[in-house]
């Protein structure tokens, strides 16, 4: 396929997906997901002729990089169904950090049902707040409407975010790049767009990529 045709699909896919944002602003749910789709559709047309990766690099101490600025692009109302694999949701702010991202799963704009998570379970599970840490989470989800199903691995080592409409985020760090603050009362601990980073890499993909690259 030439590079002005996938130019042309790209720009009638943006075209789409801005109508699409009209249409749902004005509460025409029916006729934005028809967009939704088509728009979404014609991307993942020029994803499959074209490679995409997109790189990250979060250096130390840098902000700005909340969840919510980090993943909503890749989220849109299709996405149903969360897969996180991270080896460190373990101890309490892990934990803490998981709910935060379930938290934006939550507002929008994919309308999730169902989220996975593959973790390590804590050396001391006989004491860890991690287990209990869960099941609450998982019970405060339920009232809505979606459903969480944890798993534990003792092999698991990589770190992957995969979302149902294809998108793939590889965190270095997974959920837990951020530092701490100097106290409770620090600029940055409740606002994470202001919370220092670690150094880290996010590494961006979809899933038409990497099963044919």
């Amino acid at each position: 396929m030439s590079q002005q045709l996938l130019a042309g699909m790209e720009s009638s896919a943006v075209t789409v997906l801005k109508r699409a944002v009209e249409l749902d602003s004005s509460s025409r749910f029916q006729e934005s997901l028809v967009c939704y789709q088509e728009g979404i559709h014609l991307l993942m047309e020029v994803l499959k002729e074209g490679k995409y990766h997109e790189q990250i690099k979060i250096s130390a101490d840098a902000t700005g990089y909340s969840y919510e600025k980090l993943f909503k692009p890749y989220l849109d109302p299709l996405v149903t169904e969360v897969w996180v694999e991270d080896p460190y949701i373990r101890h309490v702010h892990q934990v803490y950090n998981f709910l935060r991202f379930c938290e934006m799963l939550l507002k929008g704009p994919c309308k999730v049902k169902n989220i996975h998570l593959l973790t390590s379970l804590d050396d001391d599970s006989r004491n860890s707040q991690q287990t209990s840490g869960l099941e609450e989470i998982k019970q405060s989800l339920q009232s809505y409407g979606v459903t969480m199903e944890v798993m534990f691995s003792s092999t698991i080592h990589d770190r992957e975010i995969r979302f149902n409409n294809g998108w793939v985020i590889k965190i270095g760090r997974g959920l837990d790049y951020f530092k701490k603050t100097q106290s409770k009362f620090s600029i940055g601990y409740c606002d994470f767009d202001l919370r220092h980073c670690h150094e880290t890499t996010v590494d961006i993909f979809h899933t038409k990529h990497t099963k044919n690259s």
